[in-house]
This record gives structure tokens, C-alpha cells and sequence, in this order.
């Protein structure tokens, strides 16, 4: 399966990351990679930039070396109702919306106060996909967690760089692809990318998508024609047009 989309990529803007938009869109360019979303972390998070950041994104051009370029952001969940660390007002600007689970936004609590988050964040219309789920740190109920991105038509993400940096998702990880894969649920594929030369790197995910026969039509990232139509079925969702 070749995955020519990559939704979860961090620039310099995060704090903690290295590259450039610029730099970022090169290498996608480099990859194959046909358009990646920009998704630098909410203010919440240590060095993350602030609201005004993401207001003016509206100045990235969308397109560089020939990639699409989505306007997007990692907003983290800062509460176990679900509560995210951006206002609606911010989010409707945006193009694309990731939610998430970080230890050092919120401490590790219960299995069901995690699953209630993860639900209630999948609930908020502005939000399009939960990150990394298979985190370990946050274990929820799978099953749940799945059924309510299926409720919501929201997405599940499967992050590449999670078996890198979250030791034993593993397991997680495989068990909510092949729960997507069972219940119809689409699916995104993030590398996670804090450098420009991570963006499109999915060895990791190809493997797991592998090892549960996930069917193509449920994998957004095969094509740029698939993302878009996420990306116009949003704008209906919302009710908004991106500015």
C-alpha cells in the first residue's frame, strides 16, 4: 500500500522540532509525498507557539515543490471531558484538526477517564482525528474509542513514530487498526515528524496496516483525492468555508 498523504508533521513553530515549513515541503517533495498537514501542538504544550500562530497561518501558501500543504493543528486534550487547550473560534480557521493524549498537558489517570476524553474530544465537531490512541501511558477501551469515531465520522490515527517513542503501543496500535478494519472505520497515518527528513516516513504503520489486511478504501492517506474529500466533507460538517 503506498501512502502518498502524511497528517501529522511538526515545524519549528512546535519548539521541540527542527525544520521549517519550507524545509518540510522539500523533503515531502523528496519522498513522494504529494501533501502533508502542518500540525504544530496547541499552546498547552511546553514552547508550543500561541493562538495568534494559528490565526495566521492563512500566509503558508498551500501548495510548495509541488506538495499541498493542510493548515492544521495538534490541539491537546486538557481535561478528561475532552476539553482542548484551542477555542472553536481558532479551530473553524483550520483546515484540519488533530486531538491528543501528552503527559506533560495532562497526567495519566484511568482507563475510563481516558476513553472518556478520547469519545468527547471525537464529539467536539471541530475535531478530526485522535493521535497516537495506542499510547500506552493513556490506555483506553479500544473498542469505544473506535464505535464513537464511527458515530462522529471521525478519524483514527495510526502514528509512526510511536514505536519509536512509545515503548509498547505496539500491541494498541495493531488492536485499533484491526478494530477500524472490523467496524469501517477510516483510518490516517501520521508520521509524527518533528525533522523535515521523517515527513512520509510509515514503515512502521505499512507494517501494522500489513499485518491486519486494512482494506485501501479505508486508508485516507493513498491518495490526495481521498484527503480532499475528508478535507470538503469537514467544510460541510462545520458549515464554514477555511479562511
Amino acid at each position: 500500500m503506498k501512502l502518498v498523504v502524511d497528517t501529522h508533521t511538526h515545524t519549528i513553530s512546535s519548539g521541540h522540532a527542527y525544520s521549517t515549513v519550507q524545509e518540510m515541503a522539500k523533503e515531502a517533495s523528496n519522498n513522494g509525498i504529494k501533501m502533508f498537514a502542518v500540525t504544530d501542538h496547541g499552546p498547552a504544550m511546553l514552547g508550543a507557539p500561541q493562538l495568534y500562530h494559528f490565526a495566521n497561518l492563512k500566509v503558508i501558501p498551500k501548495e510548495l515543490y509541488g506538495v499541498r500543504i493542510i493548515r492544521g493543528v495538534e490541539a491537546n486534550i486538557i481535561d478528561y471531558s475532552g476539553k482542548l487547550d484551542m477555542p472553536d473560534e481558532y479551530l473553524a480557521r483550520l483546515e484540519f484538526v488533530i486531538a491528543s493524549l501528552h503527559d506533560v498537558c495532562i497526567t495519566p489517570a484511568t482507563v475510563e477517564q481516558h476513553t472518556n476524553a478520547l469519545i468527547n474530544a471525537l464529539k467536539n465537531p471541530y475535531v478530526d482525528v485522535v493521535a497516537h490512541p495506542g499510547n500506552p501511558a493513556f490506555q483506553v477501551d479500544i473498542q469505544k474509542v473506535v464505535e464513537a469515531a464511527k458515530e462522529n465520522g471521525k478519524l483514527i490515527e495510526i502514528n509512526n513514530a510511536s514505536f519509536r517513542v512509545r515503548k509498547g503501543c505496539e500491541e494498541n496500535c495493531r488492536e485499533f487498526a484491526y478494530r477500524c478494519k472490523e467496524n469501517g472505520v477510516r483510518v490516517v497515518c501520521g508520521s509524527d515528524a518533528h525533522i523535515s527528513f521523517d515527513v512520509g516516513v510509515f514503515e512502521k504503520v505499512c507494517k501494522i496496516l500489513e499485518d491486519v489486511d486494512m482494506p485501501e478504501e479505508l486508508v485516507l492517506n493513498t491518495s490526495t483525492e481521498k484527503m480532499e474529500e475528508f478535507l470538503m466533507e469537514r467544510k460541510k460538517r462545520l458549515g464554514i468555508g477555511v479562511r
